[in-house]
């Protein structure tokens, strides 16, 4: 459906101005005549195709079992190796007074897990004996790689703290309150790492080094299935008592506690899933309707009809100074119906097929022309991949207007959108305001997640400024 608005002789000025980055350059400002014109006619086709390996790329962790009818059933477990803390306190100190360690499992306070938060589940911690593979997959198998169980702790959503996590952004601190599952660690472990710092502090310089000391850990679940968290951090803290001196002569016996180890994006980690998905799904998938399952499940693969749209706005402008204003797609979605009323992931990428590897293994951030993501919008229910702008322009002025199929398929996937605030303004009378922006972006595995794109209800939608010449 094409939709035309007449525009005052001021803003044809401004768009014959603007039309030098199309494929018109120059145009006479008098006796002329701009229309802008929408055009959302245009057919989105696709189908769903299994995504069982994918390389995760991100410190954020799944771990848990669940069953749901109409998503299928789900376990998470985690392997990770460590990032060591540079320096340890060893001020007036000595192994011997390291009384308890933690293992420590931070969840969102809210929307931290999918499933029944009362299931009665127990996890399992052991060593790793030696450094993990990289790149490493999904459908990574850890046998060979641990051996010494270090812990079993029972667990649930509910069952660990709140505490205020704070960081510092852009010289601003943040406060989130997280709830934290803390699993009791051999003390042992803790007097071996400081040892082995006195020993040796060069080893704790990066975790290349420091994988000699302590490979890292691998956490499954051992028992009971009916949720899964997502957990955002872990930590290895350690508890110790010693001596200090205060007004030069009271000794007293004081408590400290010091991260010695923690899970960071420079580490590799990974997620190990095992998913059996729903027959449901299966059935849906089979008869070409278009599902997104995650993790590692299903993501859609579509042709996006860039060469109608291009020929059809040639037609329509002819040999008229133009100016494409703006393109995009809008998907809206039906959520299928499951035992714990899993919701479509929060965010979608929209990559090239033939870059999607090379965008998951690089950088990781859309650049607008052959990649892009959209929000959720849970009121709508809709996706909306809204700067397809430049991705039109580069084959328009670069490749004459022709379309390759490397330009037309199109991959569909869930992803994790990692963000970076920093304040813009900030008054002592008035409100501070921030901003974020994309610093990574990673496949989907912060929770279980479903939805259907209703493909043949999509809205691409195109809208330029044609003017004409008199």
């Amino acid at each position: 459906m094409k939709k035309f608005f007449n525009v005052i002789l001021a803003a044809v000025v401004l768009l014959g101005l603007y039309a030098c980055t199309d494929e018109t350059i120059g145009v006479s400002i008098t006796d002329s005549v701009s229309t802008i014109i929408e055009d959302s006619s245009f057919v989105i086709t696709g189908h769903s195709v299994r995504d069982a390996r994918v390389q995760m790329r991100t410190s954020t962790k799944m771990l848990g079992a669940l069953s749901s009818e109409g998503y299928g059933d789900l376990t998470a477990s985690a392997v990770t190796m460590w990032m060591p803390a540079m320096n340890i306190d060893t001020t007036n100190m000595k192994a011997d007074w390291i009384d308890s360690c933690r293992l420590k499992l931070r969840i969102p306070y809210t929307n931290g897990y999918t499933g029944n938060a009362k299931a009665p589940m127990r996890l399992d911690v052991y060593r790793l004996n030696k450094s993990l593979p990289s790149p490493i997959y999904s459908d990574f198998d850890p046998t060979g790689y641990y051996d010494e169980l270090l812990a079993s702790e029972s667990y649930s959503p509910t069952s660990g703290w709140a505490e205020v996590a704070q960081s510092y952004t852009s010289g601003s601190l943040v406060t989130d309150t997280v709830r934290v599952i803390s699993v009791p660690m051999p003390v042992s472990l803790g007097k071996e790492l400081y040892n082995a710092f006195v020993s040796d502090p060069v080893k704790f310089s990066n975790p290349r080094t420091f994988a000699d000391i302590f490979p890292g850990i691998y956490i499954t679940n051992s028992y009971g299935s009916g949720h899964v968290i997502n957990i955002q951090a872990t930590q290895f803290d350690v508890y110790y008592h010693k001596h200090i001196v205060k007004n030069d002569t009271t000794e007293v016996d004081s408590t400290f506690s010091q991260s010695y180890l923690a899970s960071t994006p420079e580490v590799i980690s990974n997620n190990i899933i095992n998913f059996d998905i729903d027959d449901q799904i299966t059935s849906m998938v089979d008869v070409g309707r278009a599902i997104i399952v995650a993790p590692a499940g299903y993501e859609v693969q579509v042709r996006f009809p860039i060469q109608d749209i291009i020929d059809d706005y040639r037609a329509s402008v002819g040999n008229n100074q133009s100016v494409i204003n703006s393109l995009s797609l809008e998907l809206p979605v039906s959520i299928p119906a499951t035992t714990y009323k899993i919701q479509p992931p929060e965010y979608l990428l929209m990559v090239k097929t033939s870059k999607k590897d090379a965008f998951i293994n690089g950088d990781s951030l859309v650049n607008n022309k052959d990649s892009f993501y959209a929000i959720y919008d849970e009121v709508d229910k809709t996706y909306t991949f809204s700067g397809l702008r430049n991705y039109i322009l580069n084959i328009i002025n670069k490749q004459g207007g022709i379309a390759t199929e490397d330009d037309i398929n199109f991959t569909i996937t869930p992803v994790d959108v990692s963000t970076y605030v920093y304040p813009t303004s900030y008054s002592y009378y008035y409100s501070s305001s921030s901003s974020s922006i994309v610093t990574k972006i990673s496949p989907m595995v912060s929770r279980p997640a479903i939805v259907e794109l209703l493909l043949d209800r999509a809205k691409i939608k195109i809208s330029y400024s044609s003017q004409i010449v008199n």
